[in-house]
């Protein structure tokens, strides 16, 4: 990717790095949150009981950025088995220009009443841009349903939900890296860069 688009912990540019996407853009909150491999970025309308008929989120790490592949000897059952989903997808698709999207949701809402309506999947897997690291053109997802509460809800329905989240994440992935600052990103690129150098690769995983 090159150093005006995106990594690490930023919006910005043509393109997005940070850690969590999603929600909607009246706000944003930077956070922090050790137990996952990206600390979240969040992005969030503040009005009381908005919801929106698709709510995607999800937090980003850019491959390229994983500089070591074996996890550290004090990591968790569950971050190890993380970390070789990772591993597997730097294997199988490489780096280049390539995104693992995880602790990530996409809720549809199919009334105007989230108690009666939501159709929820988690979903982890990678999502690929464009030769230009500018635009998302491809995602690889594990979709699995999480919960919902439409009463009359058949599973050919949810199959057509499941296939329709890859197109969801990829509209909320393009959404937000039209709201870039190019020179921002490339400056917390920069700082990314040299805090992976000085944690020896460990960066954005929880750690």
């Amino acid at each position: 990717m090159s150093s005006d688009a995106f990594s690490g912990k930023a919006i910005g540019g043509n393109s997005i790095g940070g850690n969590s996407i999603g929600g909607n853009t009246q706000s944003i909150e930077a956070t922090s949150n050790q137990s996952s491999l990206a600390g979240p970025l969040r992005i969030s309308d503040e009005r009381d009981g908005y919801h929106r008929p698709v709510d995607v989120q999800f937090d980003c790490l850019p491959l390229r950025s994983v500089t070591r592949l074996d996890p550290p000897l004090d990591a968790s059952p569950g971050l190890v088995a993380k970390w070789n989903r990772i591993k597997q997808a730097i294997e199988t698709h490489g780096t280049h220009n390539a995104y693992f999207l995880h602790n990530a949701f996409c809720r549809f809402y199919v009334t105007n009443n989230p108690s009666a309506g939501m159709i929820a999947f988690r979903f982890e897997g990678v999502l690929f841009t464009d030769a230009t690291d500018t635009r998302a053109v491809n995602t690889k997802l594990n979709v699995t349903l999480d919960q919902e509460n439409v009463s009359w809800l058949e599973q050919h329905v949810v199959k057509w939900f499941a296939e329709t989240v890859a197109q969801a994440v990829t509209e909320e992935f393009n959404r937000f890296i039209s709201h870039g600052d190019s020179e921002q990103t490339k400056r917390r690129l920069e700082k990314l860069e040299q805090s992976l150098q000085q944690s020896g690769g460990y960066l954005g995983m929880g750690l």
